[in-house]
């Protein structure tokens, strides 16, 4: 087991059953914190980020059920399960119509523990991957959503098949507009690395004084505003794929901590002491010539080496007009189902005059 799993709290004011939780947890690789009573439960989570609360039902001060209220409340996108030696058919209705993901009748088995905590991580783990998708509104990043049939998009197509599965990090070039994120989901969602997340960063939207900390997380304590542990982007993307956008916008310093990333395949967040393993396929995107930016020192030459092992050039849409018409199609079939209007076509002229443009 490993950090992706994610961190698992143990709540019960019996000592000897705190330790004996933590022990079995702990004996799997899982992340595990404990607390003696919901009070204290409650302080650890503002401080923290847990995947699961595995808490007991009687306790003495704030009981289980209570405790399982305000984690909805507060924290809805942590799973509880409750534990209880009054162990009924009663007890766990109750628990489930409060919002438990499950619950346990003590003694606690091992098997059983193991069993019924990883699998209420994975439900968690797949519920955010259910939201991730359906923000993306339906679309899959597959060849026949990159829109085109002119030779040059058509080569696109034929490296992007070529170098989906490889392990090897991928440099995408082209002008401002002309797909390059497309062409990374493309990339993503047609490898082996498909079922884990896709990350997008643009490297020149977020402050530089942030960027850090949203790459590779931070410790509570590491600056003015880290209130709790957070886990950066490079974490949030492990098994999957990491997309630098602009990536000529880095400053010099995160270039050097992005290079040890790749050259090492470890991270450390900002205020840490220890590094944290990473497995991470970088594609970086960008509309300037490196080259150019590496011979007036505002990119490292090293790091464009391990970024560019596979250049993909995606061409202006000047350099394939004859997919214009099938974009315009394309777009106006859109526009219409978003309107709630039926649009017939274009006229020829209109159509002339959208190739004809510079």
């Amino acid at each position: 087991m490993t950090e992706e799993w994610g961190a698992i709290l143990v709540v019960d004011d019996d000592a000897d059953m705190r330790e004996l939780a933590y022990d079995m947890l702990k004996d799997r690789g899982h992340q595990v914190t404990t607390a003696g009573s919901g009070e204290e439960a409650l302080k650890r989570l503002t401080e923290e980020d847990y995947a699961v609360v595995l808490t007991d039902l009687r306790m003495k001060g704030m009981q289980g059920l209570e405790l399982l209220t305000q984690i909805k409340r507060d924290h809805p996108d942590i799973n509880v399960i409750l534990m209880t030696a009054f162990g009924s058919v009663e007890t766990a209705v109750e628990a489930m119509k409060h919002g438990a993901n499950d619950y346990l009748t003590k003694p606690v088995k091992k098997d059983e523990l193991i069993r019924v905590v990883e699998r209420v991580i994975r439900e968690a783990a797949l519920r955010r991957e259910v939201r991730r998708l359906r923000k993306e509104v339906h679309k899959e990043y597959s060849f026949h959503h990159i829109l085109g049939k002119s030779k040059a998009i058509q080569a696109v197509f034929d490296l992007i098949r070529r170098v989906a599965d490889s392990p090897t990090n991928v440099l995408i070039t082209g002008e401002s507009g002309t797909g390059k994120e497309l062409v990374a989901k493309a990339i993503h969602y047609n490898s082996d690395r498909k079922d884990a997340p896709f990350i997008p960063v643009n490297c020149a939207a977020i402050p530089e004084q942030l960027l850090e900390s949203e790459l590779f997380g931070h410790m509570r304590g590491a600056f003015t505003d880290a209130k709790m542990d957070k886990r950066g982007l490079f974490e949030e993307a492990q098994k999957g794929t990491l997309f630098l956008d602009e990536i000529s916008e880095l400053p010099l310093m995160l270039q050097a901590k992005i290079l040890r990333a790749i050259q090492e395949r470890e991270i450390r967040r900002v205020g840490a002491t220890k590094p944290i393993s990473v497995d991470v396929r970088i594609i970086a995107a960008t509309n300037l010539n490196l080259n150019e930016e590496i011979k007036n020192k505002r990119f490292r030459e090293d790091l464009y080496y391990r970024l560019n092992v596979i250049e993909l050039k995606l061409p202006p849409l000047r350099e394939r007009r004859e997919d214009i018409p099938l974009l315009v199609e394309a777009f106006l079939k859109k526009c219409g189902e978003t309107r709630g209007k039926e649009v017939k076509g274009v006229s020829e002229a209109a159509l002339a005059m959208l190739m004809d443009y510079t």
